[in-house]
């Protein structure tokens, strides 16, 4: 078990936040790739959202030829470097390798695509060819991998984009909401720049779409509209004591430690409401920030957990432990949090039932919840003809990602309710080919 002094400085957080999976060098890239088999219908490109040809990549590494393999990466994933780094493998490319079968260790698709996106992100080399311009402009509303994956493509496509977002810098929960230890911001930026400089669309920062007057003037200049929203805060505990100081939502958290790093600070002892893989990112950073206990508080088991096994795993390596079957019922306080009241579950026949007589405070100086995020329904509702389901996920058509209205199209966790960044990422490529069937083919 790790165990971390608090940072005081930058060099002391990137240490404590060293990469999970750090970038391969060239021999380590050869070798590694000389394993593939080149699997005739390859399960690791069934398993991969966005489709990506990873016996071919592989090849094009091996063979000395990194720049062709980065192209056949970002033909497919705009995000190619990301994902590398952030999508969780374990479940699907290399959880799916053939070699799972085998007792051997799958291959490191993920470190040799970002090896091989990454060598091209560090050259002004020109690898796309934009389409021919179609005279129609197209508005996306945020700069998360949905958005930013949608840009890229009907730029592709010869169509004229701008995108808005609302904070002083792109890429969505990539840059807010990711573990810095899975992927840096600078590696964010550096990529979503070099997209920008590729393909030639236009982002304006610090530029919130929130208004019914503004959403008009977008309607009255562009031809369709992309919503790459995203999700909202974290969803309140409606819990006692929730207000208290050092009680603070899992997203806010994250998005704060990735924007001031070492400044941001956590008690000595951390309590994580949540079983998702929020909760474990969470809990792994308030580790690495030198919190002396962790304790991920979970009401129901843990193979009953929604986070991915290998995130747990991650979470428990820097010293967090689990307790499970336990609900929270109080943050107990005065002004600032002073501990959990939670009262113990059992579960039969798959419902959870509280046990008379069994509450209990467990004391901690930090309380970090991760109950899922807000859907953006108020936003929505100034837009007509755009609906939303019961969980306040926007409605399109499955194929198309076009909403109700039919130039509004939409894709990313706003649609999907929250996923991978890879999901996101391919959701966007294709609401952008659901708008050139719309605005140029005229389906």
């Amino acid at each position: 078990m790790a165990e971390f002094k608090r940072p005081a400085n930058r060099q002391e957080f990137e240490e404590n936040f060293a990469p999970v999976h750090p970038l391969m060098n060239e021999t380590q890239a050869y070798y590694e790739s000389s394993r593939c088999l080149y699997c005739y219908d390859a399960p690791c490109v069934n398993a991969c959202p966005t489709g990506i040809d990873i016996p071919l990549f592989i090849r094009q590494i091996h063979t000395g030829d990194v720049t062709g393999a980065a192209q056949t990466i970002y033909e497919d994933n705009f995000f190619g470097y990301a994902c590398g780094k952030v999508c969780p493998t374990d479940v699907l490319c290399e959880g799916a390798c053939v070699y799972n079968h085998q007792d051997v260790k799958p291959l490191e698709i993920g470190r040799l695509q970002s090896f091989a996106t990454g060598k091209v992100l560090a050259t002004d080399k020109q690898i796309f060819l934009t389409g021919r311009p179609n005279g129609y402009r197209v508005a996306i509303i945020g700069a998360g991998p949905a958005g930013i994956s949608c840009a890229c493509e009907l730029r592709m496509l010869g169509y004229e984009v701008d995108v808005f977002e609302a904070k002083n810098q792109p890429s969505g929960l990539t840059i807010h909401g990711v573990a810095p230890y899975k992927i840096s911001n600078e590696e964010v930026l550096a990529e979503v720049k070099w997209l920008e400089q590729q393909l030639g669309f236009h982002i304006h920062y610090r530029h919130p779409i929130e208004s019914e007057d503004q959403l008009k003037q977008l309607e009255e200049t562009y031809d369709a509209i992309f919503l790459g929203i995203g999700l909202g805060l974290t969803k309140s505990l409606d819990l006692p004591g929730e207000n208290l100081k050092n009680c603070v939502g899992a997203v806010e958290f994250i998005e704060q430690l990735r924007l001031h790093q070492h400044q941001v600070t956590t008690g000595k002892k951390v309590i994580i409401l949540g079983g998702g893989n929020t909760a474990m990112d969470a809990a792994s950073e308030a580790a690495r920030l030198g919190a002396e206990q962790v304790i991920i508080a979970y009401r129901r088991g843990k193979i009953e957990m929604s986070a991915y096994p290998f995130e747990y795993e991650l979470a428990k390596v820097v010293g967090a432990k689990g307790m499970f079957y336990v609900q929270p019922l109080e943050i107990v306080g005065n002004v600032q949090v002073e501990g959990v009241k939670f009262v113990r579950m059992i579960s039969e026949n798959g419902k959870l039932t509280p046990i008379p007589g069994s509450e209990f405070v467990e004391p901690c100086d930090t309380v970090i919840y991760a109950t899922g995020q807000e859907k953006q329904t108020r936003f929505l509702d100034k837009i007509k003809d755009v609906r939303w389901d019961g969980k306040g996920r926007i409605e399109v058509d499955s194929l198309t990602f076009q909403t109700g209205n039919p130039r509004y199209f939409a894709a990313g966790d706003a649609v999907n309710g929250g996923a991978e960044v890879v999901n996101a990422v391919a959701e966007g490529k294709k609401a952008a080919k659901g708008i050139h069937d719309y605005l140029f083919l005229g389906k």
